[in-house]
């Protein structure tokens, strides 16, 4: 059976873990058991140094009451009081050391308990048959208190005797804890030992794993450029995988918005086409019978004797059919494919053009024109007719926005600019409203207007003359301050922009 990658990565790591956190909690078990080994075995140690003094003060008992029988001395019996307070003492001190032993429950320590108390028994009857001999002595019974005196000594060797054996049984409680430990310290270092070789085997095979299949294509991956490989030396391999990857995160990125817009261009293209091709239909439908309105109207005002009322009445009919006129024509360019007609021509020249064109017009709307250029523009490759045509529909839609007049500022000059080189750059500012911030972006858009009698096709068609000349425009605006249009056309060869 073959596992995939991620589960024999997932399966090593776990393995690996499980090693860690095995060794880990045997560590902390064991930390654990030696600590409590340590206390027991503290606890013994003190408890058989406590038994030697018991047992020290139990022998400095032997042979007072002899001294005592042959001197009649009360210092030997003051003497043997002390040493039996001392031997009760000892004695209550290790009862309550192996009651505190007792707490881990176990026979050794309930063995020593008993062996302890039935101790404690032999004493209490051997003090008190102590006392008689002393009473016998006292007296004058001396062959009683002799005879007394010889069994006192035997039971006085059998408690030495019980308190030897209670600390063969303390020894062998120590020696037993310090086997167990050692035992433990062996299992440990064994169990090290097999761990060892075990996280040896599986960080090796860990290692292949991820080289062969993950860290090796990566590398590979990392040095397919050249240009990367003879920059980036083998121990720098993550900095060329980086550079790498982010190259292809670009280029993913890169093709990814060039693949939107296209996709936007191809909606937007076929939406402009569908609509082009209704707006051709419904202008050509329009524009015949208004031709014949218009010619009728001409010969009725020539034909007519019109008082001044009616030549006004007329007058304001001519200006309606010569506005919906211009509609139509701004319908039928919108649909019709952008035709060029090139020739060498300054751009100074389109510009006065134009403005001479419109002289009535802006005199009409009360608007003043202030060219600024310093020489004029060079001679380049342009279509005239067709920019003459941006250029009136854009200064129109400014004289429109001056409801009471205003100036109008034409700047020209050559500039430079990646990576198209020199351009022509023609900025158009007017003192009128500005445009909201809010529309900007959607002023070029074709059918698009603030005007309720406009067509919303004028800076659309504009931004098209300009596109097909291989340049660009845009509007810098702020509301109460005016609207500054930007037109820039490369001097040197240049590639028609795509079409929306």
């Amino acid at each position: 059976m073959k596992f995939d990658l991620r589960t024999r990565i997932l399966g090593l790591l776990i393995l690996t873990v499980a090693i860690s956190c095995s060794g880990a909690v045997f560590t902390l078990w064991f930390t654990h058991q030696a600590k409590r080994l340590d206390l027991q075995g503290a606890a013994v140690t003190e408890s058989l140094l406590t038994l030697e003094h018991l047992m020290e003060s139990l022998i400095m008992q032997k042979g007072y009451l002899t001294y005592y029988f042959l001197s009649e001395d009360p210092s030997w019996l003051e003497m043997l009081r002390n040493y039996e307070e001392a031997f009760q003492k000892e004695l209550k001190d290790l009862r309550v050391l192996l009651v505190g032993m007792n707490n881990s429950v176990d026979e050794t320590n309930l063995g020593v308990l008993e062996d302890l108390s039935r101790l404690e028994s032999m004493y209490v009857r051997y003090s008190s048959r102590r006392d008689q001999v002393l009473n016998l002595y006292r007296t004058g019974k001396r062959e009683e208190g002799m005879a007394l005196h010889w069994q006192v000594r035997k039971e006085f060797h059998e408690i030495l005797a019980h308190a030897k054996k209670i600390q063969d049984r303390l020894e062998d409680r120590l020696t037993d804890a310090r086997n167990l430990q050692n035992a433990r310290f062996r299992t440990l270092t064994t169990l090290a030992w097999g761990a060892l070789p075990a996280s040896i085997i599986i960080a090796i095979l860990l290692t292949v794993v991820l080289f062969r299949n993950l860290l090796g294509p990566l590398r590979r991956l990392a040095y397919e450029d050249t240009n990367i490989e003879a920059n980036i030396t083998g121990s720098e391999e993550i900095q060329a995988l980086h550079k790498k990857l982010t190259s292809l995160m670009d280029s993913v990125t890169e093709v990814s918005s060039k693949l939107e817009e296209s996709r936007e261009h191809l909606a937007q293209s076929e939406k402009m086409a569908l609509v082009g091709r209704l707006a051709a239909g419904v202008a050509h439908s329009i524009r015949n019978p208004l031709t014949s309105v218009k010619m009728r109207l001409f010969a009725l005002e020539r034909s007519l004797k019109l008082t001044p009322t009616q030549k006004e009445d007329f007058e304001v009919i001519s200006e309606e059919i010569r506005h919906i006129d211009t509609i139509v024509r701004n319908f039928l360019e919108f649909a019709r494919p952008p035709r060029l007609t090139m020739q060498k021509i300054s751009f100074s020249d389109i510009t006065d053009g134009t403005l001479q064109l419109l002289h009535h017009r802006l005199e009409s709307y009360g608007v003043s024109v202030t060219v600024h250029r310093t020489a004029p523009l060079p001679e380049t490759q342009l279509d005239p007719d067709r920019l003459k045509e941006a250029l009136v529909n854009i200064i129109l839609n400014a004289c429109e926005a001056m409801v009471d007049g205003g100036n109008l500022d034409i700047f020209e000059e050559v500039g430079t600019m990646e990576p198209y080189g020199q351009v022509i750059l023609v900025k158009i500012r007017d003192t009128g409203p500005g445009i909201p911030q809010e529309i900007q972006h959607r002023i070029f858009e074709p059918f698009f207007s603030t005007k309720d009698e406009g067509s919303g096709l004028g800076l659309s068609i504009a931004k098209r003359v300009v596109e097909d000349h291989g340049g660009w425009i845009h509007v810098h605006s702020s509301p109460g301050h005016g609207a500054t249009f930007v037109i820039g056309i490369p001097l040197g060869e240049r590639v028609a922009w795509p079409r929306l």
